[in-house]
């Protein structure tokens, strides 16, 4: 176990102040699995004030925004690396049984301090004031961080009652670790899984991101829809699974969706990309209007028809509720609602018009649609695996031959609207925008066609307007 020697010469700081210190957490199982970050967290017997006394005398980068909470936090550049601190005193943090809030009372001992601590894996500390680091683990961390198991220090029941976040942080950990809950936490998990709902839409999302963007978040989302923490969070994921018609005349929606986003993550690697919160969220949405939309037709088959546009208003508001951001939410809200334009063309062939219109309506999403369809193409019949992995090819080598030879990325009429109006003699109003959809038009048909070509069009279609 190697630690920097920045939280060596912290330790001396409250060491001499008489205090104790204490890296916790996360840092210490990321430090017992020899990966320790530029991200500290410690916990001291210091109260905030002498912590905020002391860490400015380490640093002159302090921040005190979580003083309320016991916490101050520092930044120091060593060795070329940006160091974040953040200090705690020990406290155990509760809830109150309706509240969305915690209260916070300060301890005296470390052993107090890490029993309120959410996992065993995350209640182990290494005293950093004793001239050699000292582990201390009163709860049996080490061991389960061997077994790659998740326990809580105090029974789940209560862990999870002044904290039911913590019930994320374990669908969190199972994706971000590999981790299992142990039968109890589980139990627990299920047993008190409506509690989630006194923890702010905030925080929430904080985990849900979390989890979406580790590099296997499959096993988090299943957990979560196993214990039922996400009817109360993200219905709509647990909804998908329909029951299965004796005939199979559709596939498992849910354990698609679920193959959908872990192929995502794969073509983002792939492709070159770092972890995408928004091409995840649009992988783990994109059929969510099916349920709404299953109808049985003649014959027994089942349809699905406009859950593409059911599915993204559905999409938006779950992500509406879930505190995202406007961008994040109408750029998932599109790739949902855009997600099976690929296969409208797949049969007819890829026309210049086509690939004009399936760019200029991606937008700046043309990417994420790319990864998304070619996700989305799960079929176990190698055949019509091939078939369609090869009209994606095609449609991407199109859209890059085109993108040679015009400008795709910003497709517009060859006349602009100060241009329409000289041509054809007329004043702003609705013409003139009538006149620019039907350049575009031309524009999406033919491809450019260049300032006098355009014209000359122009006033033909407006003779036939205005005669």
């Amino acid at each position: 176990m190697r630690l920097t020697p920045v939280i060596a010469e912290l330790g001396s700081l409250f060491g001499n102040a008489g205090h104790q210190l204490y890296l916790v957490g996360g840092s210490v199982r990321d430090a017992l699995l020899d990966r320790l970050g530029d991200d500290l967290d410690f916990t001291t017997s210091a109260r905030p004030d002498e912590t905020e006394r002391l860490l400015r005398k380490f640093t002159h980068s302090v921040w005190d925004i979580g003083k309320a909470f016991g916490t101050i936090g520092g930044q120091k550049r060593v060795d070329g690396v940006e160091f974040k601190i953040e200090i705690t005193t020990f406290r155990a943090d509760s809830y109150e049984p309706e509240s969305r809030k915690p209260t916070v009372e300060f301890g005296d001992t470390i052993d107090g301090d890490l029993r309120r601590r959410d996992f065993t894996v995350n209640a182990m500390a290494i005293d950093v004031v004793t001239p050699t680091p000292k582990l201390v683990d009163p709860y049996g961390g080490l061991d389960d961080l061997a077994d790659h198991l998740l326990r809580t220090p105090a029974p789940p029941e209560v862990s999870f009652s002044d904290d039911p976040l913590r019930m994320m942080r374990a669908c969190r950990f199972t994706s971000q670790l590999m981790f299992a809950p142990t039968p109890d936490v589980r139990a627990a998990m299920t047993n008190m899984a409506a509690r989630i709902e006194i923890v702010s839409a905030e925080r929430v999302q904080v985990e849900l991101t979390k989890l979406l963007l580790s590099d296997h978040p499959t096993p988090g989302l299943a957990l979560m829809v196993a214990t039922g923490l996400a009817d109360y969070i993200l219905p709509e994921l647990p909804a998908l699974r329909l029951e299965r018609d004796e005939h199979n005349h559709h596939k498992d929606i849910y354990e698609h969706t679920l193959t959908v986003l872990e192929r995502s993550v794969e073509f983002e690697k792939q492709r070159g990309h770092q972890p995408d919160l928004v091409g995840r969220l649009a992988a783990l949405l994109h059929d969510i209007g099916k349920p709404a939309t299953k109808r049985i037709e003649a014959g027994g088959k089942v349809s699905f028809h406009h859950h593409d546009v059911v599915g993204a208003k559905l999409a938006k508001r779950r992500l509406k509720a879930l505190k995202y951001s406007n961008d994040v939410v109408d750029a998932v809200v599109q790739l949902v609602d855009q997600h099976l334009r690929f296969h409208g063309y797949g049969e007819a062939g890829w026309t210049d018009s086509a690939v004009r219109r399936y760019v200029r309506d991606a937008g700046d999403e043309l990417e994420r649609l790319h990864i998304l369809t070619r996700s989305d193409c799960t079929t176990r019949n190698p055949r019509k695996a091939e078939t369609l992995r090869r009209a994606y090819d095609e449609l991407e080598f199109r859209i890059d031959e085109l993108r040679a030879q015009e400008e795709l990325d910003a497709i517009r009429p060859d006349l602009d609207g100060t241009q329409i109006m000289t041509a054809l003699g007329i004043k702003p109003g609705p013409d003139v925008g009538r006149a620019y959809k039907w350049l575009l038009e031309r524009r999406m048909e033919d491809g450019p066609l260049g300032e006098t070509a355009a014209t000359e069009a122009l006033k033909a279609w407006w003779a036939g307007q205005t005669s």
